[in-house]
């Protein structure tokens, strides 16, 4: 420390303490699992999912597209075709199609604000293989080389920023249907690196240091395994060195067998809802759209889920421990449908009466009431308040809630966004609470009430 002044030599001293206690982790599962979960993700409880890409141009049938069309030869998407583009028309003719012309990402999250959700995951590129930024790696096929000629997702990386509320997530595919050095590496049983090394594992590395996301949805994992993908490595150098190390969260979705067993969250499969408590954290990843996760320009009403449903997912996907990934499809041009809008829309102003029930909490010793099957309950241990949300709202009178114990001393019952209620010990157990006769303009919100029981256990 020769030459080095006194304030200059502790900082020193304490900058290589730091450096040393920070946990490193190694290129193995058994390390890799061992990180613990930034808080920030198991506070925030609901995101919203973008489905946004090349397969939004012919928006028919699903995301997966090109792989119905040219793989499975599917009906729908042949008859599809023939009756609407000539026969030498091929899937890359959509690109230019994909124009983006009404695109606003600033307008995009205002409405995802409004949502009440806390993170946002866009899809950068899905199995298509288009990525929806100039990736070095993926030359014209790309929106910044043909379609938009944009950076789209930096403009919603920057709008999003503008909002200290929304964390900024990305989705990945790791493979490419028809890439042809993905092609070569499954012709020779994976035991070739061809692909990952000169394109999955360059875009991740690309996309984590110049967006900077802090959630990283991996996804397309095919038959190959995690060590053709090199999983361990990257994220061992995502926790350990790169940009976002201290905040980044991922999910399970690395390689074939990860799934529900490795990574930072389980998703399991598409629309998880396991009924129970689990002692890993998870994520119910699910559309609006019941049938695709992109836009379809011929979905019926019927297919969209009503804001009853959205909400009953909520509610006990957050009871039973897990995070709320919904997902919209946008339009080629850029537009948040009407019916996607409203449904966002919908969720914000249930979330702002409610959101004290769901943002926050922690799973309670029970998940949903023995006696009322559409009572669900949270928690917050520090403030001694557990929540009970009714998502039938009872006739006025009394109603039994069987699993918590009150005190008449100590425990107060409130309806959130009504004030205080009545209430008394049940028999031979619980409590009772007396729901008053409520007008329309009474009523705090709709489809779903939550009730706050202070004090009780």
């Amino acid at each position: 420390m020769a030459g080095l002044g006194p304030g200059l030599s502790l900082f020193v001293i304490l900058l290589g303490m730091f450096i040393l206690c920070r946990a490193k982790y190694e290129p193995n599962w058994k390390s890799i699992d061992s990180r613990p979960l930034p808080d920030w993700y198991d506070q925030a409880k609901f995101g919203i999912f973008i489905h946004w890409g090349v397969f939004s141009v012919p928006s028919f049938g699903s995301e997966w597209f090109w792989w119905y069309w040219k793989v499975q030869k599917a009906k729908p998407y042949v008859d599809f075709m023939q009756r609407n583009y000539p026969p030498e028309f091929q899937y890359q003719d959509f690109a230019p199609q994909f124009t983006a012309e009404f695109f606003d990402a600033k307008e995009w999250t205002d409405i995802f604000v409004a949502s009440g959700a806390k993170y946002i995951v866009l899809t950068t590129k899905h199995h298509e293989g288009f990525t929806l930024w100039g990736s070095k790696n993926s030359w014209n096929w790309n929106s910044v080389d043909i379609g938009p000629k944009r950076d789209l997702v930096g403009e919603i990386t920057d709008a999003l920023r503008a909002h200290s509320s929304l964390r900024l997530g990305l989705y990945h595919s790791l493979l490419e249907w028809f890439n042809p050095l993905y092609e070569q590496d499954a012709h020779n049983a994976f035991r070739t690196n061809y692909f990952t090394s000169t394109k999955t594992l360059p875009e991740l590395y690309e996309l984590v240091v110049r967006y900077k996301p802090e959630v990283l949805w991996s996804d397309g994992v095919g038959n190959a395994p995690d060590t053709y993908w090199n999983s361990t490595g990257f994220l061992a150098w995502l926790y350990n060195d790169s940009p976002v190390r201290d905040t980044v969260v991922t999910n399970d979705r690395w390689g074939l067998g990860s799934m529900c067993k490795h990574g930072g969250y389980y998703t399991c499969h598409d629309r998880y809802q396991p009924g129970h408590l689990l002692k890993h954290k998870w994520e119910n990843c699910m559309t609006i759209d019941s049938r695709s996760w992109g836009y379809r320009r011929n979905a019926p009403l019927s297919d969209f889920l009503t804001i009853q449903q959205l909400i009953a997912m909520l509610v006990e996907t957050v009871s039973c421990g897990g995070n709320l990934l919904m997902n919209v499809g946008p339009t080629h041009d850029g537009r948040i449908t009407p019916i996607f809008e409203e449904r966002l829309r919908q969720m914000g102003s249930w979330l702002k009466v409610n959101g004290e029930a769901i943002y926050n909490t922690t799973a309670w010793r029970a998940q949903n009431d023995s006696t009322l099957p559409n009572m669900w309950y949270t928690f917050r241990p520090q403030e001694n308040a557990v929540f009970a949300i009714l998502l039938d709202l009872p006739n006025s009178g009394w109603i039994t809630l069987s699993e918590p114990v009150g005190t008449p001393a100590k425990t107060q019952v409130e309806l959130l966004g009504y004030g205080s209620l009545q209430w008394e010990t049940g028999k031979p157990s619980g409590l009772r609470v007396l729901i008053p006769q409520l007008s329309f303009n009474q009523m705090p919100c709709q489809w779903a009430w939550a009730l706050r029981l202070t004090g009780a256990t």
